[in-house]
């Protein structure tokens, strides 16, 4: 019975063993599962951060012109912390080695070097662990789009100032001589209606592509509920901002008539006279605010746009392809990493 007894000791000693074993395996899976899951959920909110850091200070740098990289780096660190959850974010690094494109790193804020501590695997003496994100935002101008349709010379307007303190200038139909280059004067004028895709619309690709012509001193159908929004908003105090296609050259005639894009030029309106009467005319006599003799557009047929050339950011909101074109101030930012 002795010799029985002690078997089966040596037994129940052998399955605590084998218990205490299988507990902490569990226990150590289940810290790897859990931390798993938050490694996974903080790099998710480093990402957030990086990508608004990186789009923030990208267009701080266009709209400044040019910018260092302690500049971007605040930049980018004004809208980290608010686009993770947790707020445990900094930004690592700011890299702007490559022309019109900024790249930020950012790393955990919670323990120290980037360093994320508070960890279940810690209990079984498991290192902490570095969680880290990049994104880079491109600063580029637009390849194409589509906007409201009408195409304005590079050859009669100063294009060269776009800030907010840029010329204020009238671009008129018919200011005469070549504006359309050496085999535009067939089309007269600074501008051009074009071919629409859908109504007051018109899709455009910068680069050798010739977009069509819509003859006609009146702008094309449809244009009247557009007009009437630029018009409320000029009233209500704020800005209308419209990327027009720039064209270097037009040939031909009427409908066979075409421009060949060769960027993106963003005009701060003021004014306009695009037909006699309603939403077709505003602001666009020397009697009304902000405008001049200089600047007024005169009745009759004369038709005109009346405002300034501006550097302008937009976010993501280009679509298109085409070749590379001239930079007029307005870029086009987006992450491309």
């Amino acid at each position: 019975m002795r010799r029985l007894r002690h078997r089966v000791d040596k037994e129940e000693g052998a399955t605590g063993v084998l218990v205490a074993v299988m507990m902490l395996a569990m226990i150590g899976a289940g810290a790897l599962a859990v931390d798993v899951g938050q490694i996974y959920a903080e790099r998710a909110q480093l990402q957030n951060a990086a990508d608004a850091g990186a789009m923030a200070a990208a267009q701080q740098c266009h709209k400044a012109g040019g910018c260092s990289d302690a500049q971007a780096l605040q930049w980018a660190k004004e809208m980290t912390g608010g686009n993770s959850n947790d707020g445990a974010t900094t930004v690592h690094s700011v890299d702007l080695s490559v022309p019109n494109q900024v790249t930020v790193a950012t790393s955990t804020l919670n323990g120290t070097n980037g360093f994320l501590t508070k960890m279940f695997a810690s209990a079984l003496n498991a290192p902490p662990v570095t969680v880290g994100a990049r994104a880079t935002a491109s600063m580029a101008p637009p390849t194409g789009g589509s906007g409201f349709p009408l195409a304005i010379s590079d050859k009669c307007f100063n294009l060269s100032t776009a800030s907010d303190t840029s010329q204020v200038q009238k671009i008129s139909y018919k200011p005469g001589g070549t504006c359309t280059g050496p085999s535009g004067t067939q089309i007269p004028g600074g501008w051009g209606w074009l071919d629409q895709s859908s109504p007051c619309e018109a899709t455009t690709v910068m680069g050798t592509n010739e977009m069509g012509s819509d003859p006609g001193n009146n702008p094309p159908t449809g244009c009247a509920a557009i007009l009437d929004g630029w018009k409320a908003t000029v009233l209500a105090g704020g800005e209308v901002n419209v990327a027009f296609p720039i064209f270097e050259d037009a040939t031909n005639q009427g409908q066979n008539g075409t421009f060949s894009i060769i960027g993106y030029a963003t005009f701060k309106i003021w004014g306009w006279k695009f037909g006699n009467n309603h939403q077709y005319e505003f602001r666009n006599t020397a009697s009304d605010p902000g405008m001049t003799s200089a600047l007024a557009c005169a009745g009759g047929n004369n038709r005109c746009i009346i405002g300034q050339f501006v550097k302008f950011e937009s976010i993501d909101s280009w679509t298109g392809g085409g070749g590379t074109g001239e930079d007029l101030g307005t870029v086009d930012i987006k992450l491309i990493k």
